[in-house]
């Protein structure tokens, strides 16, 4: 039987979706194909419809997901407010405690560094337009002049949450989060 291009579409969506997740929380060198694909209910063989390769599906995914983060960042506050309102909530335990659905910079930096091209050119290009919407939140009258500054703040709260994420020492894990938050916030004072 042979589907509409509806069905293919919402297929692949799907496959997206559930891979976002399964590749924030087990890693990209954690998944595997049949896991992702039974994570979307469908067959290995299905996979190949939608995508050329694994790297084609992981790189596709992590734009995806800086796509999602964006349009996280446009509903908060305008301006400024909108900027430390993202921080607030990006160095959080709710965020730090549910790596699935959260960020895949804090959750796949080291391996999205040791993937292909097409994987780094995927979230370089997702990245930027992030922290380019940051930097327009930030100087309105000039982006240019603050994107490095808003790189910085997304670097530092990213690895903020990577260590977080990593202490067993859970009283140690928030302590780091909060001064993570604090440091994030004086930077963005400074600019």
């Amino acid at each position: 039987m042979r589907y509409g291009t509806e069905h293919k579409q919402a297929t692949r969506r799907r496959i997206i979706e559930t891979a976002g997740r399964r590749l924030k929380r087990d890693g990209i060198d954690g998944s595997g194909v049949a896991t992702l694909m039974a994570d979307a209910g469908l067959t290995n063989g299905a996979f190949y419809a939608h995508f050329a390769s694994k790297d084609d599906l992981v790189a596709t995914t992590v734009a995806d997901q800086l796509r999602e983060q964006r349009e996280s960042l446009s509903a908060a506050a305008p301006g400024r407010a909108g900027v430390e309102q993202y921080v607030h909530s990006y160095l959080s335990a709710q965020h730090r405690d549910d790596p699935a659905d959260g960020c895949p910079s804090a959750a796949l930096l080291d391996e999205i560094g040791r993937g292909t091209d097409a994987v780094k050119r995927a979230y370089t290009d997702g990245l930027l337009a992030v922290i380019d919407d940051i930097a327009a939140r930030l100087d309105p009258d000039d982006p240019p002049s603050v994107r490095v500054t808003a790189l910085s703040v997304f670097a530092m709260m990213a690895g903020t949450l990577q260590l977080s994420r990593a202490l067993a020492d859970r009283q140690l894990a928030d302590a780091v989060l909060d001064q993570g938050l604090q440091n994030a916030l004086a930077l963005l004072d400074a600019t």
